[in-house]
């Protein structure tokens, strides 16, 4: 596209004199189709003019390596995104580095700079919120990103894999209400992250559209960890009016809440039925065997390794945000109230 410009040219260069934002660019560039035609053509002009390259003086062809970057990687539900990111690139000849910025600014820009470093075709960032300073960085660095479970409300930007959270929450809650439940409490997730909101108002549909009342005394924060679990459990079982029911944000969160039964002298699922959330594999395992919502982690993991790729190649993406679906999966932790 033209000779090399004497100076860097970003995509926040190109946008600020095509005066649009630096996203707009990116969709271009992406080949993404939620564009007006004008403004597709202004940019593509600026472009041409100005000898944009992609990655700048990266080389066009790829060279194998993907970024992975949770928060964390204390939970088996990042083992489960790892193994289906793996899986996936591995079967077209890519490699994977994974890393945890552990919610610190500094962690994530080192991540950047490896990442300028190694010449990565793209990233993978799992309920990651990176400051716009940084993400505008990563569009700068013109590497395509793909966002597991994105914190807040899914932008446009960047293509988002998550699964019907709400669904999934409304599933359980009317599962409990069949077995004829009516005081089921719910434990929620961080609540800035998108999935514990779509969960918590999948709950709350199920309540109302059976006609009971949401009560908020029945709904405890958590942290999605097995400690956060068990503090809630301890909360909402603490008096003798507790709920017959629980619906749990995750399953880690579900086998907390198991011991704050265990050490009331409560059992699961006489005393109460509990149904969890993701369908890690030690939700099959204990005891009793969890009835849990099932988020297809690893499927997630991998279809974002194939929209990275559809992004290096500049092939359109149809979607910003794709679902894909849960279902609930019926084990021994579930029975009608006593």
């Amino acid at each position: 596209m033209g000779a090399t410009p004497s100076r860097e040219v970003t995509i926040s260069v190109i946008a600020a004199e095509a005066g649009v934002s630096a996203p707009t660019v990116s969709r271009v560039l992406n080949g993404r189709g939620d564009v007006a035609p004008a403004t597709r053509e202004r940019i593509e002009t600026l472009l041409r003019t100005h000898g944009y390259r992609r990655r700048g003086s990266r080389p066009k062809e790829r060279v194998g390596l993907l970024d992975l970057v949770f928060n964390d990687l204390d939970s088996p539900w990042a083992v489960e995104i790892i193994r289906g990111v793996e899986d996936a690139a591995h079967q077209s000849g890519t490699g994977v580095v994974v890393s945890a910025i552990h919610n610190r600014p500094k962690a994530a820009r080192q991540w950047l700079d490896n990442v300028r470093a190694r010449v990565s075709d793209g990233a993978i960032l799992v309920t990651t919120d990176l400051d716009p300073k940084l993400n505008g960085q990563l569009r700068d660095l013109d590497v395509p990103a793909v966002v597991i479970d994105a914190v807040g409300v899914p932008e446009l930007v960047t293509p988002t894999v998550g699964a019907t959270n709400w669904a999934g929450g409304l599933s359980a809650t009317e599962y409990l209400i069949q077995l004829g439940h009516r005081r089921i409490g719910f434990v929620e997730g961080r609540p800035e992250l998108w999935c514990s909101r779509a969960r918590l108002d999948g709950y709350r549909a199920g309540l109302e559209t059976a006609g009971l009342s949401v009560d908020p005394a029945l709904v405890a924060p958590a942290e999605f960890t097995y400690e956060s679990g068990f503090r809630a459990g301890q909360r909402l079982f603490a008096g003798e009016d507790h709920p017959t029911a629980v619906f749990v944000s995750s399953d880690q969160m579900a086998l907390g809440v198991y011991e704050a039964l265990r050490q009331r002298g409560l059992r699961v699922p006489d005393d109460v039925s509990v149904v969890g959330f993701d369908d890690l594999p030690e939700a099959r395992w204990s005891s009793p065997p969890l009835t849990t919502v099932r988020q297809p982690l690893a499927d997630m993991g991998r279809l974002a390794v194939r929209t990275v790729h559809r992004l290096v190649q500049n092939e359109t993406i149809e979607s910003s945000r794709v679902e894909l679906a849960t279902e609930l999966i019926v084990r021994h932790s579930t029975a009608p109230p006593p």
